[in-house]
């Protein structure tokens, strides 16, 4: 169990005031300039759903407006505008600049999008300027002449290029979570009035530029998240005011300052952690002893923790996961004696490093406020940590990977805050204390791989936030309590390699958020229960290796969603159901080693040699003609029998010979039949089956230089197979990372039979071995020079310029895109419902039409293909598990899957592919989405809203008479109506992927013409 890493958790962020005060001052004159510049501020506003500007009127004095705060003495004068957190979104108008009386200007966690405009640069007396949590794009304008500007939060924007030249009396200046690249300019350290710098969660490169050693007030200093290289800039050592560091997540390496704690006294947070960072721990950290956080976790640090960090009395967090420390000695665990010291820790994580030997007893003299303790993955020995006991508020306890021994005490159950507990992978014997039942805040509960006895405790059945219960690999025995199965969030049961013995109770069927139930090498005997069907989202069954009886339920063909199903190892009768065919998503069947008898079926799974195993049945028949099984024979009719007895003795022997002759012709003719109707679709149109070695020769080795995308299972490599004359792209799986496997499975299930222009072809598979012995799967597919449509959109290329992308063109891959869509929706024996349809899985050729791809979580959806599409019965309920920004609202808690949230995906794509703005991006938010926005903008202020590149294209074209409707804008205009239409948010408003291709061809044709 992995602790998250500090760093990414407290980034210091200083909130802004909202409050507004107002001065009215009704009787005394205003400025008409300031009153008209607010108005013009005012028309930018493309959103005020909080109606914020509702006093912006005439019938009141402007300096009585909400958010404007105006000078006391004539002539009225506008001094201050805050307007945070009003939900206020559209452009910022360069009409500010006109206030230049302007002291404090604070728009933050607002939709503001667009450039800042550059005219802020002429308000010599702005002294605060506040555009955090906004969306704003561009460059950050040049605020040189800004000369009295004390605070510039540009923080969590859309911001690019490098920090530009800033005002020579700065104090804080915050830009963390933006796209800005370049380096940190050394100018900054001549504005030694710098308090605080921070730009987290962006692109910069290079290092701390050694001129910062000039800030003498610097205080807050974080670059977290970025491409930094070199080792630790020694400059930082004289900032002796420094209270925050966080380089986390960079590319630093070396060894990090002995005396760092000597030069930081002031230091309060501390954060190195995912770097490449080497050497002992820095004793001196000890002189900062105002430290609350340190955060070194996931670097190459060795060597002991030292005794004297128990000197920080007002440490809280303490992050040492994946290092090498060591500790096994009594002196090397002095440490954590010291550790008594730090009152306040709450968080403490030494995983994954070389611990080992039993934990000393002062562990429980750690402050009773602990509340993470990670301990796994070392080395540790002995009995169950009795020192654990002290720690009433802990919610994560991670003791897994270790090699504990002895009972599990029954005062665990004291731990009333516990959510979380992994003991997973040790030595534990005895029974399960029965006090497990009184943690009532449990969701997930780890006791594999140990050895542990007894019967599980029924008080289980009691953890109604239970989700996850894995109990493997132990020596339970008794009954499996029927308990467990009435939790309403249970998702995950893993009681396999146990002795547990009895009958599956028949309360399984209540569990219906069941994902996976692995009850494997067992003694379970019985029928399997038809009530297992209830379980509606169960995508994996293991009951393997078990003494189950009587026949395979047919009713087990209603799980849509079952993808691995093993009843091998049983004494299981009857024949194989056929309605186990109409699984579409059912990529294992194991049902070997049975009692089996009978054909077997040759639908959906069944026609697949590699995806089923039936060996060890004896009776078994028939079949698809891969799996060499005998021919079913034919049990004579007596009737007919004895009309056959008759013909023999009448009819002449001639007509016997015309007879068998005329039979042979049947058989070589059914024969040539079968053989026709039983061959599998090839993925090999255009190559035969390509080995692991001419794959990896291919790629060369797989090598970085020829990798050209990552996604979630796997790695996508260009190839040249055979001497380099066809261009492939060779997507591996990463068979270590979960749900790979059936992902692998999955995309050949659905694209085996399917064949359209608009869909990515597949050439062939490869299921083997790689030279170590590990299994190696790959899927080989036609290159596609143009990438994937989300690098089109959002990768900079040409010194940070996006490339344009036409209108024309953008027209032609929606078209193209639905048209894919529609076939998978509206012309195959078996609508397919793709489920993560999303810019990376859209791939464009060298003549830009686009191609859909990745079928790795794809739907099959069996019934009337014209089935409306909130029918909910011709769905599957499995969970969708697609992308953030692109699942339909149905689904986003794990609905049912239909083609209307296919129509869903594809709009957002739709929309995001003219607004040129990610779903996800963060002026999407309280309620707005793309569609929204969308919607609220058009047609009036569509051109203010879509992709700048695509305005300016139209804008020129419209410089031009309209030669008649169909003229560009119309034409854009009518597509993002397609794209509302499509994320309606009742499934049942939605178009079809059908209507959608005929109205896109419309338009492609009108706007070509």
């Amino acid at each position: 169990m992995k602790a998250p890493s500090v760093g990414e958790l407290l980034l210091v962020f200083i909130a802004c005031s909202c409050c507004a005060h107002v001065v009215v001052c009704s009787s005394l004159p205003g400025n008409e300039t300031d009153r008209l510049s607010l108005l013009e501020f005012k028309k930018a506003i493309s959103a005020d759903p909080q109606q914020s500007l509702n006093s912006w009127n005439e019938s009141t004095h402007f300096c009585s407006w909400e958010g404007v705060l105006c000078r006391a003495k004539a002539p009225l004068r506008v001094t201050s505008l805050n307007l945070t957190d009003c939900g206020l979104a559209g452009n910022i108008s360069p009409s500010i600049a006109n206030l230049t009386f302007l002291k404090s200007l604070s728009l933050g966690k607002n939709s503001f999008f667009g450039e800042i405009p550059a005219s802020l640069g002429h308000l010599h007396r702005l002294h605060t300027l506040v555009l955090s949590y906004n969306k704003l794009q561009g460059r950050i304008p040049d605020l040189a002449n800004c000369s009295n500007l004390r605070s510039l939060w540009l923080d969590r924007n859309n911001l690019v290029g490098k920090i530009p030249n800033l005002p020579p009396r700065l104090q804080e200046l915050m830009l963390h979570v933006n796209n800005l690249s370049g380096t940190i300019p050394p100018s900054l350290g001549n504005i030694t009035t710098l308090t605080k710098f921070g730009c987290a969660f962006n692109n910069v490169e290079g290092n701390i530029p050694t001129e910062f050693e000039r800030l003498p007030g610097l205080q807050y200093l974080s670059v977290n998240t970025n491409k930094l290289a070199g080792w630790f800039q020694l400059a930082i050592l004289n900032i002796s005011t420094l209270v925050t560091l966080d380089l986390g997540a960079n590319n630093l390496r070396r060894e990090v300052p002995s005396n760092l704690g000597n030069s930081l006294p002031n230091l309060q947070y501390l954060i190195l952690s995912d770097n490449f960072f080497y050497g002992h721990f820095p004793s001196s950290l000890i002189n900062a002893s105002k430290l609350n956080l340190i955060d070194m976790a996931e670097n190459n640090f060795t060597g002991v923790i030292p005794r004297s960090i128990g000197k920080l009395a007002k440490l809280n967090v303490l992050s040492l996961q994946l290092n090498q420390f060591q500790a096994g000695t009594k002196k090397e665990w002095e440490f954590m004696d010291s550790l008594a010291n730090c009152t306040e820790l709450e968080v403490f994580s030494v995983a994954r490093n070389r611990l080992q030997g039993q934990l000393p007893s002062s562990l429980s003299n750690i402050s009773s406020q602990l509340q993470y303790l990670y301990l796994g993955q070392n080395q540790l020995s002995g009995g169950f940590p009795s020192g654990i006991a002290k720690f009433r508020n802990l919610i994560i306890l991670g003791l897994d990977h270790n090699q504990f021994t002895g009972v599990v005490p029954e005062w665990l159950g004291t731990l009333q805050a516990l959510q979380k507990l992994s003991l997973l992978d040790n030595n534990f014997i005895g029974f399960l204390p029965t006090s497990l039942s009184n943690l009532s805040q449990l969701s997930e509960l780890f006791l594999g791989s140990n050895k542990f006895d007894g019967s599980i405790p029924l008080g289980l059945g009691d953890l109604q936030m239970l989700q996850v219960l894995s109990i493997s690999n132990n020596n339970i025995q008794g009954r499996v309590p029927k308990e467990i199965f009435n939790l309403p969030t249970i998702t995950e049961i893993d009681l396999s390699f146990n002795k547990l013995f009895g009958q599956l109770p028949t309360e399984i069927g209540n569990a219906k958020q069941l994902t996976s139930l692995e009850l494997s090498s067992n003694k379970l005997f019985g029928d399997i229960p038809n009530t297992l069907s209830n379980c509606e989202s169960l995508e994996d069954i293991r009951l393997d290796r078990n003494a189950f009886t009587g026949i395979i339920p047919t009713s087990l063909g209603n799980i849509r969603s079952l993808k691995v199903l093993n009843l091998s190892h049983n004494n299981l009768t009857g024949s194989i159901p056929v309605s186990l065919g109409n699984l579409q998503l059912l990529e294992q069947l194991d049902l070997s080693f049975n009692h089996l008898k009978g054909k077997v079926p040759t639908n959906g799974v069944f026609m697949n040699e590699t995806a089923i195993q039936i060996d060890g049945n004896h009776g078994l028949c028939g079949g698809a003609m891969e799996l060499h099984l005998p021919e079913c024979s034919m049990t004579p009719n007596p009737t007919k029998s004895k009309q056959f007895m008759v013909l023999k003795i009448v009819i002449p022997t001639t007509s016997i010979i015309l007879l068998a002759i005329a039979i042979s012709i049947m058989l070589l003719k059914r024969r040539k039949h079968e053989g026709n109707s039983t061959s599998l679709p090839s993925f090999g149109r255009k190559f035969p089956k390509v080995p692991y070695n001419e794959l990896a020769e291919a790629t060369e080795g797989f090598s970085e230089s020829n990798l050209i995308g990552k996604g979630r299972y796997g790695y996508v490599y260009r190839g040249n197979l055979f001497q380099g004359t066809n261009v492939v792209a060779i997507k591996v799986f990463n068979l270590e990372t979960m749900g790979a496997q059936k992902s692998f499975i999955a995309e050949c299930n659905a694209l085996r039979n399917v064949r359209h222009r608009n869909l990515v072809p597949i050439l062939t598979a490869c299921s083997s071995i790689d030279p170590n012995g590990n299994d190696f799967k790959a899927l080989v597919y036609e290159f596609m020079p143009m990438g994937d449509l989300y690098n089109l959109l959002y990768a900079p290329q040409c010194d940070s310029n996006l490339r344009h992308i036409t209108l024309a063109q953008r027209i032609g891959i929606v078209a193209d895109v639905a048209d894919a869509m529609d076939y998978l929706h509206h012309n195959n024996q078996g609508t397919i419902v793709h489920c993560d349809l999303k810019p990376s899985n859209i791939l464009l050729d060298d003549n830009m039409t686009a191609h859909v791809g990745d079928f790795g979580l794809a739907r099959f959806n069996f019934g009337s293909t014209t089935a409306s599409l909130g029918d909910t019965n011709s769905t599957s309920s499995a969970a969708i598990k697609g992308t953030i920004g692109y699942i339909a609202p149905e689904c986003a808690g794990g609905g049912q899957v239909s083609t209307a949230a296919d129509v869903y995906s594809f709009g957002v794509v739709l929309l995001e592919i003219f607004i040129r703005r990610r779903p996800t991006d963060d002026m999407f938010k309280d309620g707005l989405t793309i569609a929204k926005f969308t919607e609220i903008n058009i047609p009036d202020k569509m051109l203010d809203i879509v992709d700048p590149q695509l305005a300016q294209e139209l804008g020129l074209c419209e410089e031009a008479p309209m030669a008649d409707e169909e003229s560009g804008a119309r034409c854009l205009l009518s597509v993002l109506n397609i794209g509302l239409c499509c994320t309606r948010l009742a499934p049942n408003e939605r178009i079809s992927m059908k209507e959608v291709a005929s109205k896109m061809h419309g338009i492609r044709g009108a706007y070509l013409r």
